[in-house]
């Protein structure tokens, strides 16, 4: 009783070599997927129980073969949990018809908390006067996710429409757009940007709004081009990309899809605007975006 292990001859006692790996797994459970891979590095026994399919399907979704629907069998058929989520935790694009290829829509797992994260593409969405080159312009650029976004030049109705419908799993997510004021370029390998076109955004705000299909509704105007001072986006908006939050709607997993619709407009047509980039919309897990926001997950 109480005798110690041995080692090479001589008596110490019990090291992280000794947890069993059923322990070990138990363990990970309480972890996130990076701190796991961290730690599998140490020995044989952390290595096990971090490839281990029960520990990693507690970090998937509880419907995340929703998710693989959108992937060709092939790549997941013979995957382990671990390469599951790998595979998900990389941005999949799909159209409206959850088919993998049309790159106007992405979602993907958080790789922290393995939670579902959307973005929609400007080009998913409808935009009053888009086939005009005399209003607006597809940009090519590094700076989106989709290598893409639409400038606005000059405009009086000001009307961006959108909708997507997919399984969220249950949970508080928030919708925002994602834009820039003025249009930007590289310049001798600077990024510079140019206000030529930007007016209009300080007179009236722009109404934000969203629904859901199960009639939850959220709204919120904002004047995208301020002056003064601001909490939240610095001294002004111009020359770089904000979010701008709309609300938060609720996903109870009672219903096998939500349907999300939503709207930007500035439809006073007694003045003209222009010089706005419109990038995407995105929506993420609510305590997700408040963790990003404070620098707590990068």
């Amino acid at each position: 009783m109480g005798a110690s292990l041995s080692s090479n001859g001589s008596s110490i006692g019990p090291g992280l070599g000794d947890i069993p790996e059923s322990c070990v797994a138990c363990v990970f459970l309480h972890l996130t997927p990076p701190e796991i891979c961290n730690l599998a590095r140490l020995n044989r026994a952390f290595r096990g129980a971090a490839s281990s399919d029960s520990v990693w399907e507690a970090k998937l979704p509880r419907n995340y073969q929703d998710l693989l629907d959108l992937v060709p069998p092939e790549r997941h058929r013979s995957l382990s949990k671990k390469d599951i989520f790998a595979l998900l935790s990389r941005p999949l694009p799909f159209d409206h018809g959850h088919k993998v290829g049309a790159a106007l829509q992405e979602v993907w797992l958080d790789r922290v908390t393995g939670k579902v994260c959307m973005s929609i593409s400007a080009k998913a969405m409808t935009i009053n006067g888009i086939d005009d080159r005399r209003y607006w312009n597809w940009i090519p650029t590094e700076e989106s996710r989709f290598h893409t976004v639409a400038f606005l030049q000059q405009i009086w109705w000001f009307e961006v429409d959108g909708e997507v419908t997919f399984p969220f799993p249950a949970d508080i997510y928030t919708l925002s757009f994602r834009l820039h004021l003025g249009r930007f370029s590289k310049r001798l390998g600077r990024r510079v940007c140019n206000y030529e076109h930007t007016h209009g955004w300080d007179i009236k705000p722009v109404k934000f709004e969203f629904s859901t299909s199960d009639g939850q509704q959220a709204s919120c105007e904002c004047c995208l081009d301020e002056s003064e001072i601001n909490d939240t986006y610095g001294n002004h908006k111009r020359g770089c990309w904000v979010d701008y939050k709309v609300g938060e709607f609720i996903v109870s997993g009672s219903e096998p899809t939500t349907q999300v619709r939503f709207s930007m407009k500035q439809i006073d047509c007694t003045h003209s605007k222009g010089g706005l980039c419109v990038d995407s919309v995105f929506i993420v897990p609510n305590d997700l975006r408040e963790r990003k926001r404070r620098g707590i997950l990068k």
